[in-house]
């Protein structure tokens, strides 16, 4: 708060000290970072202050009593600073205090056309919410799964009361893929626990990848799928 008074009218955290008092990054050294709506000219140690007269008044709120950015704006401030890891913390960190979740956040990017942290942020949202369709999917997954020596899978198999994406009977094996790596409602993760808790009372071993892993980690895909088609095939021969 001396930072912002200092700083004088229409002035409020952003960048990572905005981030900071989220709760969802640290700030860089001791140095706090302010947005300023209006032209300014402020030189003070410790306080790194942006002249932003093109700020809206609506991406400020107040936050403990602090005039700070509002999360999609810091997430947008933030994308301009920091790596992929750090960003894609910073998303998971928003969405898990309730601030604003992946969807809305991309949602809410149309407002901020044109400013440069939108590209790397909408990457990142888009990279994590890749998701192929059904018949794209199936044409990926079949060669990683006979690449280990697997026979062709039931699809869209009813099982235990659920459909799977994949299926092999004579193993026990059933392989489900998600849209969404890091971002699942509490009703869809209740659901997906559900489902695998189901299937492993029913003597069954599921496994999950994502859309992106089939795509992009086949190598990756195929280490795990050939070690445990191996377990698999050890414990039906009784080895």
């Amino acid at each position: 708060m001396a930072a912002i008074l200092a700083c004088g009218e229409g002035a409020a955290l952003s960048h990572r000290s905005a981030a900071a008092l989220w709760g969802i990054g640290r700030e860089r050294g001791t140095s706090i970072d302010v947005s300023v709506r209006r032209r300014c000219r402020h030189r003070r140690a410790g306080i790194r202050a942006r002249s932003r007269p093109s700020l809206p008044p609506d991406d400020i709120v107040l936050h403990t009593g602090i005039p700070t950015t509002r999360p999609a704006r810091t997430l947008v401030d933030l994308a301009t600073e920091l790596d992929v890891g750090a960003l894609e913390r910073a998303v998971n960190e928003a969405d898990k205090h309730d601030l604003i979740d992946p969807d809305s956040l991309r949602r809410a990017l149309d407002e901020f056309t044109g400013e440069p942290g939108v590209r790397p942020l909408r990457a990142l949202l888009d990279r994590q919410a890749f998701r192929l369709s059904d018949s794209e999917l199936e044409r990926l997954f079949r060669p990683i799964a006979a690449a280990v020596g697997l026979p062709p899978p039931l699809t869209k198999a009813m099982v235990n009361g659920f459909e799977v994406d994949f299926h092999w009977p004579d193993l026990g094996l059933v392989i489900e893929t998600d849209g969404l790596r890091y971002h699942r409602t509490p009703s869809a993760q209740a659901r997906d626990r559900l489902r695998d808790q189901t299937h492993t009372a029913a003597g069954l071993t599921p496994l999950r990848f994502t859309h992106r892993q089939v795509k992009y980690e086949r190598a990756h895909v195929r280490n795990v799928l050939a070690r445990t088609a191996k377990r698999l095939r050890d414990r039906r021969c009784g080895l």
